[in-house]
C-alpha cells in the first residue's frame, strides 16, 4: 500500500528528532559540569550544524511540539539555573555552527576608526576568531571577553571587557546580527541606536531568538603591555578609582579583603616593533597538583577560617606575579610589564600542559552587580564595612578565589538591558560608566556545599541591591538576586524591550526564568 505524501513536508533532520524524542526530562549543565544545572527540564539537546539547521528545529518545535521551549547554548558562561524556563525545553547547541567569513580588512584600514568587518556564526568563540584574525593582521580591538565564550552568547548576555576609555561591550563592536525569531525565520537587525529593535537585540538574553550570525568591526592587530602594581586598601577606597582606570585602554582591580590589598592591572598599546616578547595570559588553567592542593585547602575552609586566610595569603602571592608565558617557547614570564599581541595579553586562554580549573572540581558561586562609577568609593566602602561587621563578631571573612574579588569597569553604552546603559529613571549618573563588583567564592565539594559563614554572602548581595542603584550580570546571579534587583531596572526600558520581544517571539518559545522575573511574559 502506498503512503500518501505529507501536504507540507518536514525537513528530514527535525522529523527524525521528533521520532526519537522521549518523555524523560533531564538537567543540562554548562562548563562546571554535572551538579551545576543551567536548565532543569530539558527534553533533548540538538547539536546544530548550520544556521538553516537551527531554524528548521525551531520551526519543527513550533508546529509539532508547541508546548516545548527552545534555548540556544554555546560553550557556556552560566553559573546558575536561569538559562531556561522550568517548562520542557529543547537545547540547541551552537558549538559546531562556527563559520568565519566575509572578512573585509586590509592594512590601509588600520588607522581607520571605523575599521573593517567580518561575519561570524553563533558558535564561534573569541579564541577561534582571534587566531583567524591574527593570521591576517587584524583583531576585534577591545570588544572581547573570555576565550571560551561564543559571540552569539556574549552579545545576548551583554558581555564586556573592563574599560572606561574604550568601547568594551561586545555588542559595541557589532554592526549587524541575524536572529532566528520565534517563527523560525532569520531576521537581520542592523546597528541603529534610534531603533528599538537594535536596542533590544544588543542585550537580548536570547529572548528575541537565536543570534545565528554576527557582523563585527575589525581593526589592525596591535601589541599591548600589561602592568600590575599592588596597592594598600586605603589607597583605593579613599582614592580616585575612576582616575585609576580611565587613562588606560583596559584596566581592573582585584581585591584581597583579608590582606587589605588590591592588585591594579592595566593595559595599553605599544608600537608593534617595540618588543619581540609575545606574552600569553593564563586565565583559568592549573596543573592537577595545584588543583588538588587548592581544593583540599579550600574544602577545609568550609569549617576552618584559618584555611581561607592561608588560601588568600597564597593566592595573593601567586597573583602578584605575571600569569603569563612566552607564547613561542611556553616559558614562564617572571617580571612586569608583559608585552604581546592584543588578544594573547588581554585574554589568553589555557596553557598547553594544563586544564581549566573547573575540570578538576574547582567551582565557584558568583555574584556580579554593576553600579554607577560615581558611587565606586561609597559602594566599596560599604562592602568593607560588611567584612568588618563580621570581624567584630570574631568571624574572619576572606576571598576564596584565585584572583580575589574582581572589580571591573564599563564605558557607557546605550541599550535596554545592558549593565552600562544610561538615562535611566533611577536618577543615578551612569554617564561616566559603571563599576562591576564581581564576587566569586569557592563552592566546597564536601558536605552541603555551603560556604563558611554562608549567610554573609547573601547579606552582601541584599545590602548592595537594597542600598544602591545597581544592575545584575545576566549569567552570574541567582534567581533570588534577579528578583530582588528587578526594582532597580528602568521600567520604561523593560516595557520597550517587551514590545520588541512580542514582535520577534509572539508565542514565547524562547522564554526563560530571567524574562519571567522581569515581566516579559
Amino acid at each position: 500500500m502506498m503512503i500518501p505524501p505529507l501536504t507540507t513536508p518536514l525537513p528530514l533532520l527535525p522529523l527524525l528528532l521528533l521520532l526519537t524524542t522521549t518523555a524523560t526530562a533531564f538537567e543540562y549543565h554548562t562548563f562546571d559540569g554535572p551538579d551545576f544545572p543551567s536548565c532543569h527540564n530539558v527534553s533533548r539537546v540538538h547539536n546544530a550544524t548550520s544556521v538553516a539547521d537551527m531554524a528548521a528545529v525551531v520551526k519543527s518545535a513550533l508546529h509539532q511540539e508547541p508546548n516545548l521551549r527552545v534555548r540556544a547554548a554555546g560553550k557556556g558562561h552560566m553559573w546558575y539555573d536561569t538559562q531556561c524556563s522550568d517548562e520542557p525545553t529543547i537545547i540547541i547547541r551552537t558549538e559546531n555552527v562556527a563559520a568565519i567569513s566575509e572578512l573585509d580588512f586590509s592594512p590601509k584600514m588600520e588607522e581607520d576608526s571605523e575599521g573593517g568587518s567580518v561575519w561570524v556564526e553563533a558558535g564561534v568563540t573569541f579564541f577561534q576568531l582571534a587566531e583567524y584574525l591574527h593570521a591576517r593582521g587584524a583583531s576585534v580591538g577591545y570588544t572581547l571577553t573570555n576565550w571560551n565564550i561564543s559571540f552569539g552568547g556574549s552579545v545576548a548576555m551583554g558581555a564586556h571587557r573592563s574599560s572606561i576609555r574604550e568601547e568594551s561591550m561586545v555588542a559595541a563592536g557589532v554592526l549587524a546580527m541575524d536572529i532566528i525569531d520565534g517563527r523560525g525565520e532569520v531576521r537581520r537587525v542592523v546597528r541603529d541606536e534610534r531603533d528599538d529593535e537594535w536596542l533590544a537585540a544588543s542585550t537580548s538574553l536570547g529572548l528575541l531568538g537565536i543570534i545565528a550570525r554576527v557582523q563585527l568591526r575589525v581593526y589592525g592587530d596591535t601589541k599591548v603591555y600589561a602592568e600590575q602594581v599592588t596597592l594598600d586598601e586605603k589607597d583605593v577606597l579613599d582614592g580616585d578609582i575612576y582616575g585609576m582606570i580611565a587613562p588606560y585602554a583596559t584596566a581592573n582591580l582585584w581585591w584581597w579583603p583579608y590582606k587589605r590589598k588590591f592588585h591594579h592591572r592595566y593595559y595599553d598599546t605599544v608600537p608593534t616593533n617595540s618588543t619581540p616578547q609575545e606574552g600569553f595570559q593564563n586565565t583559568f588553567s592549573v596543573t592537577k597538583l595545584e588543583a588538588i592542593a587548592a581544593r583540599t585547602l579550600l574544602d577545609s575552609g568550609k569549617y576552618l577560617p584559618t584555611s581561607n586566610m592561608l588560601a588568600e595569603e597564597i593566592f595573593l602571592g601567586l597573583w602578584s606575579k605575571p600569569n603569563f608565558r612566552e607564547k613561542t617557547t611556553n616559558e614562564e614570564i617572571g617580571d612586569w610589564p608583559v608585552h604581546g599581541w592584543n588578544y594573547d595579553v588581554l585574554i589568553g586562554g589555557l596553557y598547553p600542559d594544563q586544564k581549566a580549573e573547573w575540570e578538576y572540581g574547582l567551582a565557584a558561586y558568583t555574584l556580579e552587580l554593576a553600579f554607577p562609577v560615581t558611587l565606586a568609593n561609597k559602594m566599596m566602602k560599604r562592602v568593607r564595612h560588611l567584612f568588618d561587621d563580621e570581624l567584630k563578631k570574631g568571624i574572619v571573612m576572606t576571598s576564596t578565589y584565585r584572583s580575589g574579588i574582581n572589580i571591573k569597569f564599563g564605558k557607557p553604552y546605550f541599550d535596554f538591558l545592558g549593565q552600562v546603559t544610561y538615562n535611566t529613571t533611577d536618577g543615578a549618573d551612569w554617564s561616566k560608566g559603571a563599576i562591576m563588583f564581581d564576587f566569586p567564592s569557592y563552592r566546597p565539594t564536601i558536605g552541603d556545599h555551603k560556604r563558611f559563614n554562608e549567610q554573609f554572602y547573601h547579606k552582601v548581595a541584599n545590602t548592595l541591591i537594597d542600598e544602591f542603584p545597581c544592575r545584575p550580570h545576566w549569567t552570574k546571579n541567582t534567581r533570588e538576586v534577579f528578583a530582588r534587583s528587578a526594582k532597580n531596572l528602568d521600567p520604561n526600558y523593560l516595557r520597550r524591550f517587551k514590545a520588541v520581544r512580542e514582535r520577534f517571539d509572539p508565542q514565547g518559545i524562547y522564554r526563560n526564568v530571567v524574562g519571567e522575573i522581569l515581566g516579559f511574559y
